[in-house]
């Protein structure tokens, strides 16, 4: 993989921990994340990986810790408020409106950009007519980028799976996020779905210029795409640093990655 330049940080948790009534989900987390680089989250199943991902963008509530987000630091913020300062979040299971087109789930992550109220969008009038417009056309670019212009009509529920996480990557997308969180965007895909999975997360990452924070069980996706690897076990933090680093680290092999590896 060809080095990316990746620039200042952007996102800081700092000693996050986080408790489900007497189970410590995570303890004492810290990582950062610079701009425009792929930051890899991985552990074994229960490491804390989601819980992770929840409380940077406002599902969870930590008990202890901040998120700082480009110098703005918070104990915690609610989802709009993250959403609105510009980070995006994939889901590990699809949450995308089976009955709706591809066209029509992607232009629901424009919402946040829309001004019209809901009844000048329900009568496409003047200003509201001109604005579904532009979001329109914006849409039709993402859709173009994940190359899905020939599903664009289609009701997402009848399409494969793989294509189902590039529509859910592609309502990511929609919000012009600044961080993407992409939560096991290929898990339960075969080889070539997520190959081409691989390249579009790349493809975002060069030609948007969009930070990503990567939660993915494939170790050779994982070291192929990242930057640099957080590594958690049992809600604790084991292992930080570039992939060869990990790859290398005594702890991580003892407890994720295995001497066979």
């Amino acid at each position: 993989m060809a080095e990316r330049t990746t620039g200042e940080v952007i996102l800081e948790a700092k000693n996050i921990s986080l408790r489900f009534g007497g189970v410590n989900a995570l303890t004492d987390i810290s990582f950062d994340v610079r701009e425009r680089e792929v930051r890899a989250i991985i552990g074994p199943n229960g490491a804390g990986k989601s819980s992770m991902l929840n409380c940077i963008n406002g599902v969870y509530a930590p008990q202890e810790g901040s998120i700082t987000f480009r110098g703005q630091t918070f104990s915690h913020m609610n989802s709009r408020q993250v959403a609105e300062m510009g980070v995006a979040r994939t889901f590990q299971s699809l949450a995308l409106f089976k009955g709706m087109s591809v066209l029509d789930n992607i232009m629901s992550g424009r919402n946040l950009r829309m001004r019209a109220n809901i009844f000048q969008q329900a009568l496409r009038w003047g200003a509201a007519e001109r604005e579904e417009t532009a979001h329109r056309e914006f849409v039709e670019k993402i859709i173009d980028f994940l190359e899905i212009q020939a599903w664009r009509k289609t009701p997402v529920g009848r399409l494969p799976y793989g294509l189902q996480k590039r529509v859910d990557l592609g309502r990511a997308l929609a919000m012009e996020p600044q961080v993407l969180l992409l939560d096991e965007p290929m898990a339960g895909m075969n080889v070539e779905e997520k190959q081409d999975m691989s390249r579009f997360i790349m493809d975002v990452n060069d030609e948007y210029g969009t930070t990503i924070v990567l939660i993915e069980h494939d170790m050779s996706v994982v070291m192929d795409l990242s930057d640099r690897v957080v590594v958690l076990d049992y809600g604790r933090k084991i292992g930080d640093g570039t992939p060869d680093e990990v790859r290398h680290n005594p702890d991580v092999i003892s407890a994720y990655l295995g001497a066979g590896h």
